[in-house]
């Protein structure tokens, strides 16, 4: 079928299934897909099958997602395609009526991450602060449900992630004054079933971490999209800065930012949560990816999250309880000394900048060890691949907030990471013990999105337009191909009549492309315009 139904047997059921049916492919966000045909081997006759043209300038993040034999692909500003996954003959294209004054408060380029898919619909989070429920075969919107209010400083950006019949969503808005939240709605109707906000009100618990009135504008917004462990039926979902960005506004720890937060799907409360970064000062957002894989631990197997977090630490979790299995640094780190046995963040006193106080050399930059490019974990290595960033930052405390370009209070300018020859790096951490077993080093900034597969091949691309397929276990590069611009999009691969295609966005833009510094200029070259492109052995004859 063209559109088969996606029920939530098969959402459970993703990571076997031919298509990729969500953000990370499956539940557990591993990107990872157990197919065979496209080998280390073989790999060097990948070719272009068909290539798909957006017109657009601004970057190009959303991950191809892939139901029978329809791919459905998301622009900047919120349009939707849907392809003939084989043939790339367009099925339907859908443009959403935005409105302007979301333009007021997005922070980071008019990006799209992506679509979710649940029965004979696709869902859609909008710049503007809606979800939207579109039918798959026409683009004919079924429900449109506004997610935040025009005046609440949101914006949505993140893939929605449908499970056990509802559609969850998060919001940016922490460089605006927002307060983030998640929210869940009913996947036939719309409705809100429930709503978690992540900054305590102060009767809460978490509260007094705050000072008096500050939790209404918080921050800890949640952009990205989250994972779920079906047999504890657990929500885990990561939340961002606290604002504004300068600590010094707002003592205490400020929970609930920077931290992941487990939460029961149906209802959203909370059951325990681990915080990265207490008392974040240099943008290190929280939300990134988190992978759901099984660890031996001292002779045990245990249920288990690794994460490569913004502020530069690789952490693994117990999923059960939140307990701290090990935290290692991947970058260079000033800013947190490490943390103690009991999960607690080292921090340095002499990271922060204070007014009227020299600037403060960081490292990592607010762009992160890792930005939101997701990892992708091979369950076969027991590696998790890395793109990751070598920036720092001179942070400036002014202490002065000026609204109309966000909420701040100070500067963050980014600087070449003292040491490193380039920009970017993909790694191999190996996730029993957080070290890396290889390195790809790059001039550019590694901005693509991971993929592995099950034969040993795993595709990433940067910033400079290069899309690669690596050895998985070696690092070595097995195949190359030059773009129409750079990458920052996120690979998939899918099945179809048997065979397999592997599909990424190059479309350059995004935060660092406006705000890296010595990373933006190495790239201002770089051609702007997003192309989807999908690559077969053999091309498309």
């Amino acid at each position: 079928p063209l559109f088969p139904e996606v029920t939530a047997a098969r959402l459970a059921a993703a990571a076997t299934d031919d298509g990729w049916l969500m953000f990370r492919r499956s539940y557990d966000s591993q990107g990872y897909a157990p197919f065979g045909e496209i080998t280390p081997a073989n790999v060097s006759g990948l070719q272009p099958v068909f290539t798909y043209a957006t017109g657009m300038p601004q970057g190009h993040e959303a991950a191809p997602i892939v139901n029978g034999r329809t791919m459905i692909v998301t622009t900047p500003l919120d349009h939707v395609v849907a392809l003939d996954a084989a043939s790339g003959r367009v099925l339907w294209t859908y443009v959403y009526p935005y409105s302007l004054d979301a333009l007021r408060s997005i922070c980071c380029d008019v990006v799209n991450r992506g679509v979710a898919l649940y029965g004979a619909n696709v869902y859609l989070g909008t710049i503007d602060d809606h979800l939207l429920a579109l039918d798959a075969q026409t683009g004919r919107v079924v429900w449109n449900t506004e997610v935040a209010p025009k005046d609440g400083h949101y914006a949505i950006t993140g893939a929605p992630l449908a499970v056990e019949g509802k559609i969850v969503i998060g919001v940016a808005g922490g460089e605006y004054g927002a307060r983030g939240f998640l929210a869940a709605f009913d996947a036939v109707t719309g409705k809100r079933v429930w709503k978690r906000w992540t900054i305590p009100a102060p009767n809460e618990p978490g509260g007094r971490t705050w000072p008096p009135g500050a939790y209404k504008r918080g921050g800890g917004p949640t952009w990205l999209t989250g994972s779920y462990d079906a047999r504890s039926r657990t929500l885990f979902w990561g939340t961002g800065n606290p604002g504004p960005w300068f600590a010094g506004f707002r003592p205490g720890d400020n929970l609930y930012s920077n931290s992941l937060l487990a939460l029961n799907v149906d209802t959203g409360a909370m059951k325990w949560f681990f915080q990265y970064t207490p008392h974040d000062t240099w943008d290190y957002d929280g939300v990134n990816e988190l992978v759901l894989v099984d660890l031996q631990v001292r002779g045990a197997t245990v249920p288990a999250i690794v994460h490569a977090d913004r502020n530069g630490y690789f952490f693994a979790l117990d999923r059960r309880n939140g307990r701290m299995i090990y935290a290692r640094p991947f970058v260079k780190q000033t800013t947190i000394r490490g943390y103690t046995a009991a999960g607690r963040a080292i921090v340095n006193s002499a990271a922060y900048a204070r007014v009227g106080g020299p600037d403060v050399l960081t490292c990592p930059s607010a762009s992160g060890g890792k930005n939101w490019y997701p990892v992708a974990y091979s369950p076969q290595t027991q590696l998790a691949y890395v793109p990751i960033l070598h920036l720092c930052a001179r942070l400036h405390a002014t202490g002065n907030l000026n609204e109309a370009f966000g909420y701040y209070g100070e500067i963050s300018t980014t600087v070449p990471e003292p040491g490193s020859s380039g920009f970017g790096e993909l790694s191999a951490i190996d996730v029993k013990n957080g070290r890396k077993r290889w390195s790809f080093p790059s001039r550019y900034p590694w901005t693509g999105g991971v993929l592995a597969t099950a034969s040993g091949v795993v595709f990433s691309g940067n910033s400079g337009g290069l899309f690669y397929a690596f050895d998985a276990r070696s690092g070595k590069v097995l195949w190359q191909h030059r773009t129409s611009s750079g990458i920052i999009g996120v690979p998939t691969t899918y099945r179809v009549g048997g065979k397999q295609y592997v599909a990424v966005y190059a479309g350059y833009g995004g935060g660092l492309a406006m705000f890296g510094g010595p990373a933006a200029a190495l790239t201002s070259h770089i051609p702007r315009g997003g192309r989807l492109y999908v690559f077969a052995l053999g091309g498309g004859r």
